[in-house]
């Protein structure tokens, strides 16, 4: 199942590029939301092959995955494949500026089944793909808001 949304966000690529590569903060953002975040690579800097262990709740049950960091060239794309039991996805995530102040932010995740249980839920979900789209994108809008309430804050202050 492939799922895409795209944003545009009142924010300099290089501002959005910033965020979505500081991956420090994400893993903070996970912890605090109770997943448990592992680091599993000694990388200095952000780029290909950075690897996280984790573990989280979902539907009811305790999941593990394992994420890695595939491709990135900044201000352009990064692509990420997380890896589980029930099934595998990659997401990519591509940045374009279109002005001088505003970046067009294209996500898409595709997730493919290993499991039979895992086949049936992708198989109710594509039932339902218009609303699973919606809430994909929702998500996006929600997440663009952010990016550009802290590119203001941040503007204000300098």
């Amino acid at each position: 199942m492939k799922l895409t949304a795209k944003e545009e966000i009142d924010a300099p690529i290089g501002f959005v590029n910033a965020l979505l590569t500081d991956f420090d903060k994400w893993e903070g953002s996970a912890r605090t939301r109770g997943a448990e975040v592992d680091r599993l690579d000694s990388l200095a800097q952000p780029g290909p092959g950075m690897n996280w262990r984790l573990g989280f709740d979902f539907r009811g049950k305790r999941r593990a995955a394992t994420l890695r960091l595939l491709s990135l060239t900044p201000e352009q794309e990064m692509t990420l494949e997380c890896l589980s039991k029930p099934g595998n996805g990659v997401t990519t995530v591509e940045m374009t500026a279109i002005g001088a102040a505003r970046t067009r932010l294209v996500i898409s995740t595709e997730i493919k089944p290993n499991t039979l249980a895992a086949r049936l839920f992708l198989k109710s979900l594509r039932l339902a793909k218009a609303k699973v789209n919606q809430r994909f994108r929702q998500q996006l809008i929600k997440a663009a808001a952010g990016i550009e309430d802290r590119y203001r804050k941040q503007a204000k202050s300098v």
